[in-house]
């Protein structure tokens, strides 16, 4: 019952990388110069870059996801949202990057099971995205063997992207190890980005001057909308604290959320932050366009 409840609460796929030309739209009726009614016909075009199969990479980006834990509020088994690394990935794929998984200890990963699209709640079973990734041989030894964290350093990538779900509210938040190979990212000046509760990273990572990266920057993460969504669909608090709560403590930061589990994204210079799994691609597009600048 529970699971059927949380299947209410959740977002939606998002889709990237297409191309479509000669689309016609809101077309109006104006007055010519002779005062005669006429129609004016608005083209729209989308033209998006799309990597060509077996062309050489154009550089590397590091995916980090939170290794398996308990959840102490729930009980459940967590690790990270589906969606938040697979709508990525394939944005990222389609751009021409390269992309390597690491993980906070290291070896098998777990997803959050309501974010599985073969999870018997069916939550999840929309997704035809994670869906095709699973189909893949090399995309599940990916899963089966992460690196950790200690074993990357900054200077061979281009940019970062953190995946959230359930396990980063107690894998990243504190964690020396990622806040520091995440601010070596910001500070070379490199796309370093972050969704939904793996944005709890950022009230305590600090630059190397000692103070808090987000001051003074706009961004989002993980809503108390959302939250109280959740909570009520399940009858308790999924989340041992909340992450907008905990931004609006801070000082000389500006944390912004929009409607309910949108599609919502802030780049402020370098850092990028998305609200929730339905961000991801959107957080990924902009990181992609800042290493096409």
């Amino acid at each position: 019952m529970k699971k059927t409840l949380l299947a209410l609460v959740l977002g939606s796929i998002i889709l990237t990388g297409c191309e479509s030309q000669g689309q016609s739209t809101n077309d109006k009726s104006i007055k010519n110069k002779n005062g005669k009614m006429e129609t004016q016909k608005q083209i729209v075009e989308v033209k998006n870059y799309v990597h060509p199969h077996g062309a050489p990479a154009k550089g590397k980006i590091l995916m980090v996801a939170s290794s398996p834990t308990v959840s102490e509020q729930t009980g459940w088994p967590i690790g990270f949202w589906a969606a938040e690394l697979t709508h990525p990935l394939k944005v990222f794929q389609e751009a021409g990057y390269e992309v390597e998984l690491v993980s906070t200890n290291g070896g098998q990963l777990q997803m959050d099971g309501y974010s599985d699209p073969t999870d018997a709640s069916g939550y999840s079973s929309h997704d035809i995205i994670s869906l095709g990734y699973m189909q893949q041989e090399w995309f599940n030894k990916m899963l089966s063997n992460t690196k950790r964290l200690k074993e990357v350093s900054e200077n061979e990538y281009d940019g970062i992207f953190l995946v959230g779900g359930q396990g980063p509210m107690y894998t990243y938040r504190g964690n020396e190890e990622l806040e520091e190979l995440f601010v070596s990212f910001y500070e070379a000046g490199k796309p370093s980005a972050a969704v939904c509760h793996s944005t709890t990273l950022l009230l305590g990572a600090k630059k190397s001057n000692g103070e808090l990266l987000v001051k003074g920057k706009t961004w989002t993460g993980f809503a108390n909308s959302e939250e109280d969504y959740a909570d009520q669909a399940v009858g308790m608090a999924i989340q041992p604290y909340r992450i907008e709560d905990e931004a609006k403590k801070i000082e000389e930061t500006n944390f912004k959320v929009a409607d309910a589990f949108s599609s919502y994204a802030i780049a402020d210079g370098n850092l990028i932050t998305g609200q929730q799994q339905n961000s991801g691609a959107a957080a990924a597009e902009l990181l992609v366009g800042q290493l096409s600048k």
